[in-house]
């Protein structure tokens, strides 16, 4: 289970606080080698944990808190409030066009769950009392459109596709036709690659000038790790990302991509994959997530 083992190593931390009746500063920053560490090992960036341990031992070492009843647990929830704050605070929503259909378009790389996800996120927004429409744009790996359609009989959303014909057109008519027939949202699976290169982002670029997303969310595999800020950003420069869908949380993937894309780039992570089923995903709550993280 993704953060597992980050839970481990903080409570382990924690329990170490609670040991002493009394803290000093020492104690206060013995501790936070140790969460700075725990952050570490969960594939969070060494930037990203260095920065947020300061903030935490700025915090911890006021006299508020060394001189409180319980200065262990007043410690404990300011590594808790910051956690918070690191992975972006409240929920943030989908974005909802004045004038439907929200346009929706999806990217990624090939193999993190894209397609999937799309259907996923279909299904979520019609289980919500939407009409939701998937459009196949990628017309490259073999059998996507396929994949796609039968993934969208599966939920029960209707699945627009043109073939082979160029992505950008195909765009564009369905969103004509969404608005015709009473579509509020249309999900736009675009092509992914097994790495960033200049036809796939000029596609993109393409396909944003023509219908003009009211959201792009770019969907990325937690157990990439590292690698994924990098992708996050090459994406995030070339067409602005307004969100993440971060799958195979349920799997090994460490976790700690959620602090770092957040932290580095100021892109929250708006839905979560933690499961094969179809209703296996979830809007990102960052206090929900926390607290599951310290009760663990």
């Amino acid at each position: 289970m993704a953060f597992e083992g980050l839970s481990e190593r903080l409570e382990a931390a924690f329990k170490r606080l609670k040991s002493k009746g009394s803290l000093n500063e020492a104690d206060v920053r013995a501790a936070m080698r140790d969460v700075r560490m725990a952050l570490l090992e969960a594939d969070v960036s060494y930037k990203v944990a260095k920065d947020f341990t300061t903030k935490v031992t700025e915090r911890a070492i006021g006299a508020d808190v060394m001189e409180s009843l319980t200065p262990a647990q007043m410690v404990i929830k300011i590594v808790n409030e910051e956690l918070i704050d690191l992975m972006g605070g409240t929920k943030t929503r989908l974005a909802t066009a004045a004038h439907p259909p929200t346009v929706i378009m999806l990217c990624g790389l090939q193999g993190a769950g894209k397609t999937t996800h799309c259907a996923k996120l279909a299904l979520m927004l019609k289980n919500r009392g939407s009409r939701p429409m998937l459009v196949a744009c990628d017309i490259y790996r073999p059998a996507a459109i396929k994949q796609l359609q039968v993934l969208g009989e599966k939920v029960g959303v209707p699945v627009f596709e043109k073939g082979t014909q160029d992505p950008v057109e195909t765009a564009k008519q369905a969103v004509a036709l969404a608005r015709d027939e009473g579509n509020d949202y249309v999900l736009i699976d675009t092509a992914g690659r097994l790495h960033i290169d200049e036809q796939l982002m000029d596609e993109l670029k393409r396909i944003k000038s023509e219908v003009r997303p009211h959201e792009i969310l770019l969907v990325v595999d937690a157990m990439t790790g590292q690698d994924a800020v990098n992708v996050a950003s090459t994406f995030n420069e070339t067409l602005g990302i307004d969100g993440l869908i971060l799958t195979k949380l349920d799997g090994t993937a460490k976790g700690g991509i959620v602090f770092s894309i957040k932290k580095e780039l100021d892109i929250p992570v708006k839905f979560i994959g933690v499961g094969e089923k179809y209703d296996d995903m979830q809007t990102f709550d960052a206090k929900q997530f926390v607290d599951a993280l310290f009760e663990a």
